[in-house]
């Protein structure tokens, strides 16, 4: 149950900043292999979702080097785009696959696929990932304030482990400065994303974000609380970006936050602040 209007969630909010991406990655990555380790001890096996993007560099460098009991942790992909092959080099499969999946023993790795028959390549995934709850997902906010590909605005409602849609230009023009394409014509113009809705069951979620307008959230069993992102300094996000709604079950959130750029992270140091009233929460 939501609390009611203006009335405060109970949140802890701890910001902690990383001087170097390579301490924020570390920082990260800890936490993550705390967390999967807790799930394994508690239920025999982990189940994660990883994201992608050069913001996650440093924290995927340092997980596959931690003591984790990797055969028992199942590897789940959050987005991929429609019709680009596995040898492209902006392709979230192939980024996985060389700095994750090839480095360290899963019990499985689910892929999502945006080539062939896109359709049935979605249910098959959804089929794995609904078979049981998620313990970790490692997830970025966007410079529009998507996560994953659900740009704004984004479908809050449905039901639906993942769904096809279509890039808004705010989003191209990202992956656009960040390399990973030459112009906007070669960006796709869809991608197929895990949605809303099934990220945020997730039972904890570490965001290594740089710079900042996530941060590092941890989400435990609780009352529902609806948190708003907005960068310092003047602007903001749009009212139905993600991040601008986005739904915190639990009583602990802590943000790790650090320099440099992703492929999916905001620019300008954020305040975390209740939504319907409250106390606004600290700010780097």
């Amino acid at each position: 149950m939501r609390p009611a209007a203006g009335t405060p969630p109970h949140i802890n909010i701890t910001i902690n900043v990383s001087p170097t991406p390579q301490e924020l990655g570390g920082h990260a990555a800890a936490a993550i292999a705390q967390l999967l380790t807790q799930a394994i001890s508690q239920q025999g096996y982990a189940r994660m979702i990883l994201s992608t993007g050069a913001s996650q560099f440093e924290t995927l460098d340092a997980l596959v080097k931690m003591d984790v009991a990797w055969e028992q942790v199942e590897m789940f992909h959050l987005d991929e785009y429609v019709g680009l092959p596995i040898s492209h080099g902006a392709s979230f499969r192939k980024y996985l696959k060389e700095r994750f999946v090839s480095k360290v023993s899963l019990k499985a790795a689910h892929f999502v696929d945006g080539e062939g028959d896109i359709q049935a390549n979605i249910e098959s995934v959804s089929k794995e990932l609904l078979k049981a709850p998620v313990d970790v997902g490692v997830i970025g906010i966007g410079e529009n304030g998507h996560i994953a590909f659900n740009d704004p605005p984004a479908d809050f409602n449905t039901k639906e482990a993942y769904k096809i849609v279509t890039l808004d230009e705010r989003c191209k023009r990202q992956q656009v400065g960040e390399g990973w394409f030459a112009d906007l014509d070669q960006v796709p113009k869809q991608a197929v994303t895990m949605c809303v809705k099934q990220i945020m069951a997730c039972r904890h979620i570490v965001s290594a974000v740089r710079p900042a307008s996530g941060g590092m959230l941890f989400l435990q069993p609780g009352e529902a609380a609806d948190c708003a992102f907005r960068p310092a300094g003047g602007g903001g996000l749009p009212d139905d970006a993600v991040s601008q709604q986005l739904y915190l079950r639990g009583g602990g959130i802590r943000r790790m936050l650090g320099p440099g750029g992703g492929k999916g992270e905001a620019a300008g140091a954020p305040a975390v602040r209740p939504a319907g009233g409250g106390r606004e929460g600290d700010r780097e």
